[in-house]
C-alpha cells in the first residue's frame, strides 16, 4: 500500500509511538488521582508531553497547553465558551465543519472572508467585515483542501488592533509547518496528523487569560467539595481522565519533531509534493486546486480528473494501484461551494516525511495510466 491520506490522520508514525502508548496501558494509573507510582508515572509523562508541545509553538508556560480527545472537541470547548448569540464572528469559506458547525449552533451574526480562484484568502477584506459587535475571528491555519497557508500574523495584528480574539485551527499545520504562540490567542490542534500521535489526542493552547464559560463538566481530580469545576488552565478543559495512553503516544511522535526540526521535515514534505505536483501539472484532464506560486504551503494536492467523479478516481487508484487518498468534500463545505465542486468533490493526495520519492513517482504513474485510459 502506498499512503497518501496524511492529511486525515498519519498511519506511518515516529519509531516508539506505538511502543509508548503499550507501555502506557501497562504502567499508568489515572494520573492527578493519587500518590502511589502508576499514578504520579502517569502525571509526570502527560507534563512532559505539556512541555514538548510548548517547545514546538514557543510557550513559556506548559499550563497553557490542555489536552481534549480531537481538534474538534477543541474547537467545540472554544467557540462554546467563549462566544455569545449577540457576537459578531468573522470567519473563512475555507472552514472545516469543526469550525462552521459550532458557529451556527451560536446563532451569532457571522462574516465570511472569501477566497480567490485558487483558494486564496482575500484577507485585504477582513477590515470591511468588522462591527462594533465585533469580538472574535476564527480561521483555520492550512486547508485541508488547497493546502494554501493563511497568514496569521498580518489578521493577528489587525485583531490585536481592534481587540478580535484570535482562535486558531491548526489541525493541518501544527507539526508540518512552524506554528507560534504569537500567531494568535488560542489554538486548536489534533494529535493524530502532523503532530505523529494516537488517534483520540487534541488539545487547547491558549495565549493570555480569557474568561470561559464550563462547557465540560466533572470531576477533575482538584476541588471536588467546589459545586462548580475550575476555569483555571488546564483544568477547565480536561474534565474526567485524562488518555493518559495516548497521550504518552503523543508526547514521542512531538518528541521526534522537537528533535528533527520542524524545518527540515517541512522541507522534506515540500520535495515530495513538488516532486508529485511536477509530474501531474500538464496532465490532460487534469485540474489541480490551490496556490503552488507560494514557496510556504501543506504537502496536499487535490485534483480532479475530467470523466471521472472523485469516488470513482479514488477507487481505481486504490483498487488498481493500491494508492490510498481521500475523496469528497473534506468537510470544507463553502470552500467546495466557492470550487463548485460540490457534486463532483475532489481526490486529496496528502503527503508525510515518512513517504518516499518512490512512491511518488508510484503515484504519479499511476495517474498517467488513469488518464491515458481514458482516452
Amino acid at each position: 500500500m502506498i499512503y497518501f491520506d496524511n492529511s486525515a490522520t498519519t498511519l506511518i508514525k515516529p519509531s516508539g509511538v506505538a511502543e509508548a502508548v503499550a507501555y502506557a496501558v501497562n504502567h499508568f494509573g489515572n494520573a492527578g488521582r493519587s500518590f502511589y507510582e502508576p499514578a504520579l508515572l502517569a502525571n509526570r509523562e502527560i507534563f512532559k508531553t505539556r512541555v514538548e508541545i510548548a517547545k514546538l509553538i514557543g510557550l513559556d508556560d506548559p499550563l497553557n497547553v490542555a489536552f481534549t480527545s480531537s481538534a474538534t472537541e477543541s474547537l467545540n470547548l472554544a467557540i462554546g465558551g467563549l462566544i455569545r448569540k449577540e457576537d459578531s464572528v468573522i470567519t473563512t469559506v475555507t472552514e472545516h465543519n469543526s469550525v462552521l458547525r459550532p458557529l451556527y449552533l451560536k446563532s451569532c451574526d457571522i462574516g465570511f472572508i472569501d477566497c480567490d480562484d485558487n483558494g486564496n484568502l482575500l484577507i485585504d477584506s477582513f477590515e470591511r467585515l468588522l462591527k462594533p459587535s465585533a469580538r472574535f475571528f476564527i480561521c483555520t491555519h492550512g486547508s485541508n483542501v488547497t493546502g494554501n497557508i493563511t497568514e496569521l500574523q498580518k489578521l493577528h495584528d489587525v485583531c490585536k488592533a481592534n481587540r478580535i480574539t484570535m482562535i486558531v485551527d491548526i489541525s493541518q499545520t501544527f507539526g508540518v509547518v512552524p506554528v507560534n504562540i504569537s500567531m494568535a490567542d488560542i489554538f486548536c490542534f489534533t494529535g493524530h496528523k502532523g503532530l505523529f500521535g494516537p488517534q483520540g489526542t487534541g488539545g487547547v493552547i491558549i495565549n493570555g487569560k480569557f474568561d470561559f464559560d464550563v462547557i465540560k463538566t466533572g470531576g477533575t481530580g482538584v476541588n471536588s467539595f467546589e459545586a462548580f469545576q475550575s476555569k483555571n488552565m488546564p483544568d477547565i478543559f480536561e474534565t474526567g481522565t485524562l488518555n493518559g495512553h495516548g497521550i504518552y503516544g503523543l508526547r514521542k511522535g512531538v518528541c521526534f519533531i522537537n528533535e528533527t526540526g520542524i524545518d527540515a521535515i517541512h522541507a522534506k514534505e515540500t520535495r515530495l509534493m513538488k516532486m508529485f505536483y511536477d509530474g501531474i501539472k500538464n496532465l490532460e484532464r487534469v485540474k489541480i486546486y490551490g496556490d503552488f506560486s507560494s514557496e510556504s504551503r501543506l504537502p496536499i494536492i487535490s485534483i480532479n480528473v475530467t470523466g471521472l467523479t472523485s469516488s470513482e478516481l479514488a477507487e481505481q487508484l486504490w483498487e488498481d494501484h493500491s494508492i490510498a487518498t481521500r475523496a469528497g468534500s473534506h468537510c470544507a463545505p463553502l470552500l467546495h461551494k466557492r470550487f463548485g465542486t460540490v457534486d463532483l468533490g475532489m481526490v486529496r493526495f496528502s503527503f508525510s516525511y515518512f513517504n518516499t520519492e518512490d512512491e511518488i513517482q508510484k503515484g504519479v504513474s499511476a495517474l498517467r495510466e488513469i488518464v491515458k485510459s481514458l482516452g
